[in-house]
């Protein structure tokens, strides 16, 4: 549970960091820096911006110099004020907080990827019946070849099934290269956002070895950046396919269910913490920049607005929808924590 916490808290801070960098970038005074929402608990003045613990650990905020997300229509003119400055210059204050969160979530893939990454090793634990490998492949083969590409982990030789129509594999069995054909056969599977999906498959399991493997530093930034990518594209699959209805809202968590999915991770070990570490991290930083006025999202829509039309929006209009956009993220924020004691009290 504390371990969920200072993650959450951790991820939080870096995300405000990177405001807090833009905005000291640009000009603009920071007033308060904290982590964490409602009553101070602990408050540092340093320089001119107040450092604050707050009470609720759920969040946390830079409140600059002319700027007020529970009233958006007031403004300053001082030089050193938010809103003082040109659109572009208050866009890229708001890129600040997502774009450290994928720096962030990037740097533990690459520490990751250096430190030792543990993959499956590409050994059969047994074959499944009336399957292309239940004939040819035995318990302990180990797969070192298909169609000529060497493989390393079980990652990469379920990506070359995929690729492939007709495999032509290197086994090593009991200490002997043999070479075998196999026609991998299509069936229906489920993916993880529950959806029926074709895949190709001989018909195996893993026997549940691991190796680790060790990057270089160039490779383990292709690598952390695959990994960065692989993560957004999910994330970003996860809410359109929300948005459009192909998923439910029962399959969205709030705050108690990724702190219970934190504090379990971590008890497995640090390299699976840090991996579930970087992904909030990216799912943090896209999630902010879903263009609903509350979110920072939001703000860089009406500053775009501002930008290409010249003219500010209608402050009226930016008051009602942010007050909507809320009102979307609070009830979220219910249906969350809603499903999160459903699962959690359900088993």
């Amino acid at each position: 549970m504390i371990s969920a916490i200072l993650i959450l808290s951790f991820l939080i801070f870096f995300h405000e960091l990177g405001h807090f960098l833009m905005a000291k970038l640009v000009g603009v005074k920071v007033e308060v820096f904290s982590i964490g929402f409602g009553k101070k608990l602990f408050c540092k003045k340093i320089k001119e911006t107040n450092w604050c613990i707050s009470a609720i650990p759920l969040g946390g905020y830079v409140q600059m110099k002319g700027q007020d997300d529970s009233n958006p229509t007031l403004k300053s003119n001082d030089p050193d004020s938010y809103t003082s400055k040109s659109p572009w210059q208050r866009i890229l204050i708001l890129l600040g907080g997502p774009g450290f969160n994928f720096l962030l979530a990037f740097l533990i893939y690459v520490f990751v990827a250096l430190y030792g990454v543990v993959k499956l090793a590409p050994v059969v634990g047994k074959t499944i019946p009336n399957t292309p490998a239940a004939k040819v492949l035995k318990p302990n083969d180990k797969i070192v070849e298909i169609n000529g590409i060497k493989i390393k982990t079980w990652d990469e030789m379920a990506k070359l099934i995929q690729k492939f129509d007709v495999l032509n594999l290197k086994i090593k069995r009991n200490g002997k290269i043999i070479m075998l054909t196999l026609k991998p056969k299509i069936e229906k599977q489920k993916n993880i956002f529950n959806e029926t999906i074709k895949r190709k498959i001989i018909g195996i399991m893993p026997k549940g070895e691991t190796i680790i493997i060790k990057y270089s530093f160039v490779d383990a930034i292709k690598w952390a950046w695959e990994e960065f990518l692989n993560a957004a594209t999910l994330i970003m699959k996860g809410l359109q396919k929300l948005i459009t209805g192909a998923i439910g809202l029962n399959t969205l968590s709030g705050p108690i269910g990724i702190v219970d999915v934190t504090a379990k991770v971590a008890q497995v070990g640090i390299i699976p913490l840090l991996m579930l570490t970087a992904l909030l991290s990216v799912n943090l930083g896209i999630l902010n920049l879903l263009p609903i006025p509350a979110l920072d999202g939001g703000h860089i829509m009406f500053n775009l607005y501002e930008a290409l039309f010249k003219r500010e929006v209608n402050e009226e209009i930016m008051y009602r929808l942010t007050i909507v956009g809320w009102m979307i993220l609070g009830s979220l924020m219910i249906i969350g924590i809603y499903n999160d004691l459903v699962r959690i009290l359900g088993g």
